[in-house]
């Protein structure tokens, strides 16, 4: 069994992890206090994205669609099921697991994809709650738009009160959510001949589209992402029978969770069925839904019902989105950012394209936003269910309680349904394209066509992965060849030390080193800072400015201080607005025998704000580099 150590920062939602103790002795209690993390992940699976698509759905084809619905639901048991198995066995969540064992350039396409999908979730929530403020306040949609940036504001006022407050404000929009329906379905009085008849599965080219747009909006991708996060809020112990009585509570909690989002989303169908179907009415439009229901069903009281579950739905959304987000970057790029910003960029991510459709196709565009927003999400789900199945198939990660054989047939039987499904899609859509693209025909062939060709070997990658692994220990690797020992490791001296100062903490990590190292062979250490403010850059060495003389005292103080630690020290102002070739200049003046320098440790992103040093250094410099890091 694989464990990993975890410090706070690693940890899953640090901030609230194992916050929830769960030691009860009545069985009530504790299925109390494990219930939770499927109620966050269940908003997912009835958010304004579902309306579109189960609204389209019961509207062209009536009941037909029904049973995708049953299907997907029964999917998205199987697999939060698995997830929440990870996050408690493995003590990871699926982005941790993915960033240990995949190779880097993976774990970042994985990223960008799981990203897209978050903003495409996103999307659907600003899209929701914007046309809910128009129906219900008459604000106009792009300004509902913009409006529902605003939210960050109030997530951030959720979260200072801890998982468990969260947990009980999405379950009281859920309860509003049901309640509405209940009550829009009991007028609408459905024809449960048609219900019974629409769990038959059948499928054709029109309604395709559709059914892959509803199995997208409700097995969510991030959703598997999240929820082994979320059961990892819970203070559970770590022998295999606390963990097996986990399993069995997050199951339990798993299924009453996404059987009530079976019972929302089926009664959006229903309802869109009984009402628009049943009077030969296509829905277009969210709008179209609220004014029609008004009187079709005979009360106006249709409509506010309508719309004040459609708010509920896309503030509930809100909240898990943006925990996904979270997840779902520091668990690929091991790094933390404020939720504040992280909330604003994925929140700008939804608004741009929402604003901009909202401005160019008005409500219409809307609508067909909202849906194209779920088919992405189902075209990036396999990249999250091929890795969570195989990691939870996995005996050295999961201990006793990887996946029975029977649960494996099961859940490749499931991620083969949703390949094939998307394959059929994509393979339709690109012969659409092509089609009917005129003189872009060329473009799509150049563009679209190499890059789903690339989506597809990176999932083949993944799919064949420990097969492929497997492989290369038998039989593909040749036999490797190392060199002798030496017998007596010739001593190493330094003459000459060059140490690069940049007036930060790290001059003393570098120093401490460079000094030891001198002191044991003698050498000379050569000190060097390079000043690359504006006046250094126009007058160099003739620069006077306060800070260029208060460097210049900083580099004596140092040199007098290890002077009478009796070394020998040289000292050097280098004036350039590239240190690195400053750093090189100095080096082919001095010719040392090594180079000690500080590293602050930044990398992927930060690279590109406080720009690289030491990289370059290595290419140019054909000498030894001793890098130090403090502690």
């Amino acid at each position: 069994m694989i464990t990993t150590g975890q410090t706070a920062t690693s940890r899953s939602l640090a901030d609230v992890h194992a916050s929830v103790v769960t030691a009860e002795v009545s069985i009530w209690r504790r299925l109390f206090a494990f219930a939770g993390p499927a109620y966050l992940v269940s908003v997912g699976y009835m958010d304004p994205g579902n309306w579109a698509t189960d609204l389209e759905g019961g509207a062209r084809f009536g009941y037909q669609l029904l049973w995708v619905l049953v299907m997907s639901n029964l999917m998205a048991i199987l697999l939060q099921t698995l997830s929440a198995r990870l996050g408690i066995a493995a003590g990871r969540d699926l982005a941790q697991a993915c960033r240990e064992t995949y190779p880097r350039p993976v774990t970042y396409a994985l990223w960008v994809l799981c990203e897209i999908a978050v903003a495409a979730c996103d999307l659907a929530e600003v899209l929701g709650a914007a046309i809910a403020l128009n129906l219900l306040f008459h604000v106009p949609l792009l300004a509902g738009v913009v409006l529902t940036a605003a939210d960050t504001i109030l997530l951030l006022w959720f979260q200072r009160f801890g998982i468990r407050t969260i947990e009980a404000v999405i379950l009281s929009l859920i309860a509003v959510i049901a309640l509405c329906f209940c009550i829009e379905v009991f007028w609408a009085k459905p024809s449960f001949s048609g219900m019974l008849a629409g769990l038959v599965p059948r499928l054709n080219g029109e309604s395709l589209y559709v059914a892959i747009g509803i199995l997208g909006a409700t097995v969510m991708p991030h959703n598997l992402y999240l929820h082994s996060a979320l059961v990892q809020t819970r203070s559970i112990g770590h022998t295999e029978a606390a963990k097996r009585t986990a399993c069995h509570y997050n199951l339990v909690d798993s299924v009453i969770a996404l059987n009530g989002a079976l019972l929302v989303n089926a009664a959006i169908l229903v309802l869109s069925a009984a009402v628009f179907f049943r009077h030969g009415i296509v829905v277009t439009e969210i709008q179209q839904a609220h004014v029609l229901l008004e009187p079709l069903l005979g009360t106006t009281l249709a409509g506010v019902l309508f719309a004040v579950a459609l708010l509920c739905s896309g503030r509930s959304s809100t909240l898990t989105g943006t925990m996904a987000g979270q997840v779902v970057m520091e668990g690929f790029l091991n790094i933390r950012m404020r939720p504040w910003l992280r909330r604003l960029i994925t929140r700008l991510a939804a608004v741009i394209p929402a604003a901009l459709a909202v401005y160019a196709m008005g409500d219409r565009g809307t609508y067909q936003l909202l849906i194209l927003s779920q088919v992405i999400l189902s075209m990036q789900l396999p990249f999250a269910v091929i890795p969570l199945v195989h990691f939870t198939s996995d005996a050295r990660r999961m201990g006793a309680l990887v996946n029975k054989a029977w649960v494996k047939w099961l859940a490749w039987l499931t991620a083969a349904i949703i390949v094939g499904l998307n394959v059929r899609l994509v393979a339709v859509g690109v012969a659409d394209w092509i089609a009917s693209a005129g003189l872009f025909r060329p473009l799509i062939w150049l563009v679209v066509v190499p890059l789903l060709a690339a989506l597809a070997g990176l999932l083949a990658w993944i799919t064949f992965e420990p097969l492929l692994t497997l492989w290369g220990r038998r039989f593909g690797r040749a036999p490797v060849t190392l060199p002798e020992p030496l017998a007596e490791p010739a001593p190493v001296t330094y003459q000459r030390i060059l140490v690069p100062l940049d007036h930060t903490a790290l001059d003393r990590v570098a120093l401490e080193h460079a000094s030891a190292l001198a002191r044991a062979s003698g050498a000379c250490l050569y000190l060097l800072h390079v000043e690359e403010g504006v006046t250094s850059q126009v007058y160099g060495a003739l620069s006077s400015t306060a800070e260029v003389e208060a460097g210049a005292h900083y580099l004596d103080r140092i040199a007098a201080s290890l002077r009478g630690q009796g070394l020998s020290v040289e000292t050097e102002i280098g004036h350039s607005l590239n240190p690195r070739r400053e750093i090189v200049r100095y080096a082919r003046q001095v010719q040392p025998d090594l180079l000690v320098m500080g590293a602050h440790g930044h990398r992927r992103f930060k690279d590109l704000i406080f720009g690289t040093t030491i990289d370059p250094l290595r290419h140019e410099l054909n000498i030894p580099i001793l890098i130090v890091r403090a502690h």
